[in-house]
């Protein structure tokens, strides 16, 4: 099934007077279960294309159909309603709410959908558990470490089983051995759960992680690698 696929996909921004080309006629498309990164330099347009797909900023021109609607057809509410009930996101500066415990920061998501608390108990345990964290759920963020963060931030963006989980260089914050752990963690999760992962990266360990790599310069695919 495919999740995410991009035609021609256009994305200008006015900056300083000037009109900054971010994505020149983009085709790309990603199916159900791909573990792939979207890697290139700084500048190359791969997170305005993360972010594109995450429904957090709109299209120039071109179509981009996630979960079978074209995304350039939809409300402001529509886009929130189709993030929320599809679309799980981590962050590399992990955007847990400092006040909230752990287990209430995974829960998030489903409070948000509507779920009653004791399926929210039931499935933030299971996460819990999955990310290696169980025993952990009345702590505050500020009483974890960076890769147990992140572990957190994992367990939230996949807690509403969304078909999709967006990452913007996930590791970025974290040294080489953790970001190994928190990368093959994905990895783990992708194949059990068969959730779509994909990542917007310059980092050579989540490129050597991933099963197909998109190389994004200047705001058009270079080239398309899927490993044997």
């Amino acid at each position: 099934m495919t999740v995410v696929k991009a035609e021609n996909v256009v994305k200008d921004y006015g900056l300083n007077g000037q009109t900054v080309h971010a994505l020149r006629g983009v085709n790309l498309s990603f199916e159900g279960g791909e573990f792939a990164a979207i890697a290139g330099p700084s500048g190359s347009g791969k997170s305005t294309f993360l972010h594109l797909m995450g429904c957090l900023d709109t299209l120039t021109g071109g179509t981009m159909v996630i979960g079978g609607q074209d995304v350039a057809n939809l409300s402001k509410k529509q886009l929130a309603l189709l993030r929320r009930y599809n679309i799980g996101f981590i962050f590399q500066a992990y955007n847990l709410i400092p006040v909230l415990s752990i287990e209430e920061n995974i829960g998030f998501p489903l409070t948000l959908l509507g779920v009653d608390k004791r399926e929210i108990r039931e499935r933030t345990g299971q996460m819990l558990k999955q990310v290696g964290l169980e025993g952990m759920e009345k702590r505050r963020p500020k009483e974890m470490s960076g890769g147990q963060q992140q572990r957190v931030a994992i367990a939230r963006a996949l807690v509403k089983k969304p078909a999709l989980i967006l990452a913007d260089e996930p590791t970025a914050n974290l040294d080489s051995k953790i970001g190994r752990e928190i990368l093959e963690l994905m990895l783990v999760l992708n194949k059990t759960e068969g959730t779509t992962f994909i990542f917007s990266t310059h980092d050579q360990m989540v490129m050597d992680h991933a099963r197909r790599i998109v190389h994004i310069r200047d705001g058009m695919i270079e080239r398309d690698e899927v490993k044997e």
